[in-house]
């Protein structure tokens, strides 16, 4: 039975041994363990058009342009930046939301499947795979959806909000499939309850195989990706399930994508604030959708 919101959240269903494990996943991953290092230099707009002829050049002789890094427990916290290697950027405090959510869904019998729609190296959905094996659900799939091939050039004409958006000229957004596979592997998490949609989220969410969904989390940047992903999933997402946005509050594209669709459809179910970027709200009805 699905409890309504307002009721007391029942008990996270963990042990210590999977609580120690889900800690130690969530520091790997987010390269706390080893936050000093280096990084590719990037370049994007312009100066990837007068960049990127040096940077070939250098790397056919084996040198590659990096910068130091450092990255604080404060700035991995609250996800501000990354840290060398790490397979995910939105910190800490982000991916303990995932394991609530996740944890309490479960608990509550909340039926349905985990995706996130923009997985970058793959870390929140590695993630959601390690909570369900520490909890002994061998019955959920994470999907793992992405172009793997960076942002789509924006559509203004299509959606105006994305006018002037330059997410599909930054090289480091684009991550490849096989690199997110063997990041799995790398952790010992890539299995049948693994399932890619590999494409834009236009061509591959409104007919992915899913038939429910217990946790729905976005991190697309762009209102078009935003709102193509709200339209084809939240109306598969089951009553007592989490809504997970992570760039609400630092891209306004991505905030006026929610609130439109929101607004839309009459949910008024609570936004609460993860941290300075994230949010989420718990779906307490079908009937608006």
């Amino acid at each position: 039975m699905i409890e309504v919101a307002g009721d007391e959240p029942p008990v996270v269903p963990e042990t210590d041994a999977a609580g120690a494990y889900l800690d130690l996943l969530a520091r790997c991953l987010t390269g706390s363990l080893q936050p000093d290092g280096y990084e590719p230099i990037q370049f994007s707009g312009r100066r990837a058009r007068l960049f990127s002829p040096l940077q070939g050049a250098l790397r056919d002789r084996g040198i590659e342009l990096a910068r130091h890094t450092h990255a604080t427990p404060a700035m991995l916290e609250r996800g501000i930046g990354s840290a060398q290697g790490a397979e995910t950027m939105i910190g800490l405090r982000r991916l303990q939301n995932i394991r609530t959510c996740v944890t309490d869904a479960i608990a509550r019998g909340v039926p349905g499947d985990l995706i996130e729609t923009g997985v970058w190296r793959g870390g929140a959905t590695i993630f959601m795979r390690g909570i369900l094996k520490a909890l002994g659900d061998a019955e959920r799939r994470v999907w793992v959806a992405d172009s793997f091939a960076g942002l789509p050039p924006p559509d203004a004409a299509r959606w105006p909000a994305d006018a002037g958006d330059s997410h599909w000229t930054r090289p480091h957004l684009a991550v490849g499939a096989a690199e997110v596979r063997r990041n799995f592997e790398r952790y010992g998490l890539l299995d049948d309850q693994v399932q890619f949609l590999e494409g834009y989220f236009e061509d591959t969410l409104e007919v992915a195989p899913i038939d429910r969904l217990a946790v729905l989390r976005l991190d697309g940047d762009m209102y078009g990706s935003t709102m193509v992903t709200l339209r084809a999933l939240y109306p598969k997402l089951s009553a007592g399930g989490y809504v997970i946005v992570d760039d609400y509050g630092a891209l306004l594209s991505c905030r006026q994508a929610v609130e439109d669709y929101r607004a839309e459809h009459g949910i008024e179910d609570p936004i609460e604030a993860i941290d300075w970027t994230g949010v989420y709200w718990r779906k307490g009805t079908d009937a608006a959708v």
